[in-house]
């Protein structure tokens, strides 16, 4: 099975990237975690871009606020699919990381998810995986039946409590 890379612009993400890895974890999906920042360590983190295909990756994640350029910085050096996690920040809480990791030129995509969607990114990069492992596709239809399920159930005690007749 082909890994996940999550490459996150500073350790102080990771409270955000947690949920991605934990929920990656849960479907058995291996993945391998870095901090690289689009400015600081750019080579870097073109290095891992340019040779993850090579490596075992099918996708790759990327976690960053403020000015968000990470995600794009990875796109522009591989053609794995990339999808970017906004990270809420102090300076206009995330917006700003949104509109940087949404708006990508032609020609090098970045899938978006929510502002801190990390579990989102994660479930994404299993579909994407799961195009080829009928085992992850089978998993990912368990979870919604599950989720499915316990929305059901919800319905049917708040239908209990407040729903009757004249």
């Amino acid at each position: 099975m082909k890994k996940v890379g999550i490459v996150m612009g500073s350790a102080s993400d990771l409270p955000i990237v947690r949920k991605a890895i934990d929920t990656l974890a849960s479907f058995g999906v291996p993945c391998e975690v870095h901090v690289y920042s689009a400015h600081r360590t750019p080579a870097e983190a073109a290095d891992f871009a340019r040779t993850a295909r090579d490596m075992g990756f099918g996708v790759i994640i990327a976690a960053a606020g403020m000015a968000a350029h990470l995600a794009g910085a990875i796109a522009a050096q591989t053609t794995l699919p990339v999808i970017g996690i906004p990270c809420k920040s102090n300076n206009l809480d995330g917006i700003d990381a949104l509109l940087s990791t949404v708006q990508m030129p032609s020609g090098i995509p970045v899938a978006t998810v929510a502002i801190d969607g990390a579990a989102n990114a994660a479930l994404l990069s299993i579909e994407i995986l799961a195009l080829s492992e009928p085992e992850l596709a089978a998993k990912l239809d368990a979870k919604r039946a599950a989720d499915a399920a316990g929305v059901l159930e919800k319905d049917a005690a708040v239908a209990a409590e407040f729903n009757f007749a004249d």
